[in-house]
């Protein structure tokens, strides 16, 4: 999951286009031909619609790496790797060691939390010795990835987007990952985060990461947080912070404990919102945060004083027991009709979402009840669509049609920033997270994007969908408008 990853500063070799890499091309003709051979593997995964596979994906792509990091880099590409080296600091080496050691361990392995093999310990830096090769094989990777983001967010610019690449920032990191050993001197031991019940699971949620520890971050001058947001906005346009919320205070569940069972913690927000803010100008990128679920009415009011833009779901946004009207909503704000949370809207005007919380046994009322209100809730936002035009008095509409009616409602809106979803955009049904289950219950965030007859859609097919661009033309003439 994007949102329980192994760090929050580096990036995912997974995401790297081989065919990028500028040493492929030197490679001798027997070793490209393993390469190209991989590649072709890979991609016959793009023809299954039911499931991605990471593993699978991965490992073909880390073979690939592996044959390409033999190539001598020329002498310009070597100190352009070597400064990069410089900037990122001990914080790449240590991330880099940990993928080295974690290349032979399990995660559950009692080294990670033996206090005797921590990060710094003379068993540790034995270990930086005897790994040296495969410390800097990640350290290549990671300069790769930096060079790669660079580029796209480059070649976006370019292409006249203003903000280009907005990177997202998740609230934490698993339990058995890079940054927990790394960063174990200023997190908080013998907890994890997660949320109390709400709308989006009526059980509570534990989302097994452990939080900052408020005064040792402190302690540390916020020195890890604020190499973090450097590195994340180096090359981005924008952040969005996920559930910015934690900023000001995180819902701790003790070890073994049931998510309805924790307390709020709170954090030094002015220091944190500061660095927040301090590292986006830096950068000169935007901030969105995510300021969704259970908070303080004045948390909102603080962040637009800072100029940090909010989150508006058009589902959640409510004028007492009736839809928003769009002309209310808030400038400040990136708004959308979904979230990565729900069902795309295709699902969620079916009450897809109803369905899969009842069989994963999620719900807290009967199904039925769930289902008459939602029902009630979609009827009330089909005769605002009405209303304003947006659909036939009378006709309730085909799907596409009142997705495309949602997206001109919100196109309507003042909001500085309006979301499009891919999955919209195409017919998809299936949500990719389901908050509140494990991969055993779902599969969270291995859903491939499909169409609405559940074939496969690919990125290379977009500009041919019609469908794809029929949304686009409604959302950019209510714009117009």
């Amino acid at each position: 999951s994007p949102y329980s990853p192994s760090t929050r500063r580096f990036f995912n070799p997974l995401y790297l286009r081989i065919e990028a890499i500028p040493e492929l091309a030197y490679l001798n003709p027997k070793k490209q031909s393993l390469v190209h051979s991989l590649m072709k593997q890979s991609r016959k995964l793009n023809k299954d619609a039911t499931r991605l596979d990471r593993d699978k994906v991965y490992a073909a792509k880390l073979a690939a790496l592996e044959l390409i990091s033999g190539v001598s880099r020329s002498p310009s590409r070597q100190r352009a790797y070597e400064e990069y080296c410089r900037l990122a600091g001990a914080g790449l080496d240590d991330f880099a060691l940990w993928c080295a050691i974690r290349e032979d361990l399990d995660a559950d392995d009692p080294l990670w939390i033996d206090p005797t093999a921590a990060l710094g310990s003379p068993f540790a830096e034995k270990l930086r010795g005897e790994l040296a090769d495969r410390i800097e094989f990640h350290r290549w990777l990671q300069w790769l990835c930096d060079e790669q983001l660079e580029a796209a967010q480059a070649a976006s610019r370019k292409a006249g987007m203003r903000l280009g690449v907005v990177n997202d920032l998740a609230v934490g990191v698993d339990l058995q990952s890079s940054d927990a050993w790394t960063l174990r001197g200023v997190l908080a031991p013998g907890v994890s985060v997660g949320a109390p019940p709400d709308m989006y699971n009526q059980l509570g949620q534990d989302w097994h990461q452990p939080p900052w520890h408020p005064t040792r971050l402190a302690e540390a001058g916020y020195k890890p947080f604020r190499e973090m947001l450097a590195t994340v906005l180096r090359h981005s346009g924008g952040i969005r912070v996920d559930h910015i919320l934690g900023f000001f205070r995180l819902w701790w569940v003790p070890e073994g404990n049931s998510p309805a069972d924790g307390a709020y913690v709170r954090f030094d927000h002015d220091a944190m919102i500061g660095i927040l803010a301090l590292e986006a100008h830096r950068a000169g990128a935007v901030v969105i945060g995510e300021d969704l679920g259970t908070f303080e009415p004045w948390v909102r009011d603080y962040l637009a004083a800072r100029g940090i833009l909010g989150t508006s779901i058009l589902w959640f946004e409510n004028d007492g027991d009736a839809p928003l009207p769009p002309e209310k909503y808030r400038l400040q704000a990136l708004s959308s009709v979904n979230t990565h949370d729900l069902p795309p809207t295709a699902g969620y005007l079916a009450g897809d979402h109803v369905t899969l919380r009842n069989e994963l046994g999620l719900l807290q009322r009967s199904a039925e009840d769930e289902r008459l209100e939602h029902n009630a809730k979609l009827e009330k936002m089909m005769d605002l669509l009405r209303q304003r035009g947006l659909l036939p008095a009378g006709d309730a509409g085909s799907e596409q049609e009142r997705i495309e009616a949602l997206h001109r409602l919100l196109a309507q809106t003042p909001s500085v920033l309006l979301g499009v979803a891919l999955v919209d955009a195409v017919g998809e049904r299936r949500v990719q997270n389901q908050p509140g289950t494990t991969s055993a219950q779902y599969p969270n965030w291995q859903v491939p994007l499909a169409n609405s007859d559940g074939d496969p859609v690919l990125i290379d097919s977009l500009e041919e969908d019609e469908r794809f661009n029929s949304l686009l033309s409604a959302v950019e003439d209510a714009m117009r408008q």
